[in-house]
């Protein structure tokens, strides 16, 4: 066989794995959720969410994968073998309890995104490679009312009952 035909062949070969791999078949996720708990001190609450991503094709678990939350962006680090994690933050207020969708996107999906985006259009159109559902139970927002201010209505109500009484013995 001429050694052209040969390295032709073989390129077609490599490009057609790469083509066969550039999209994960029958995504399969398992996930851990972590989150801020005490939210006193703090003036935004942070999400992390770790995956593990199997798929059906060999070799497309370690290509780039994007995320988004909530309408936002986030990005998606690999952080070992087929293992994925995605962080974002939201300020208190607007950091509900209850379940969060993260959806995932390959290279292809996640230009489909970009190009909704710079249309105007609702990204969520877009079907993405799969869903991760995590469920936040919230955070700790301290006490209704701070120890210092009841600590003053107790002050407040004691003298007055104190001066109310005394003046009730001298007349």
């Amino acid at each position: 066989m001429n050694p052209k035909a040969l390295l032709v062949v073989a390129l077609v070969a490599v490009s057609a794995s790469l083509c066969q791999a550039s999209s994960c078949s029958n995504p399969e996720v398992k996930s851990s959720f972590f989150s801020t708990s005490d939210a006193t001190i703090v003036s935004q609450i942070a999400f992390v969410t770790e995956f593990t991503l199997k798929c059906s094709n060999a070799g497309a678990e370690k290509l780039p994968l994007f995320a988004e939350v909530g309408g936002k962006l986030a990005p998606v680090v690999r952080v070992g073998d087929s293992k994925y994690q995605v962080s974002w933050s939201e300020e208190i207020k607007k950091a509900s309890s209850g379940k969060y969708t993260i959806r995932l996107f390959d290279e292809e999906s996640f230009a489909a995104v970009r190009k909704a985006q710079r249309a105007g259009e609702d990204i969520q159109a877009v079907k993405a490679l799969t869903n991760v559902i995590v469920s936040f139970p919230g955070a700790y927002k301290g006490p209704w009312i701070n120890s210092e201010i009841l600590a003053t209505g107790v002050v407040a109500f004691v003298a007055y009952v104190a001066f109310s009484t005394r003046s009730k013995l001298l007349a």
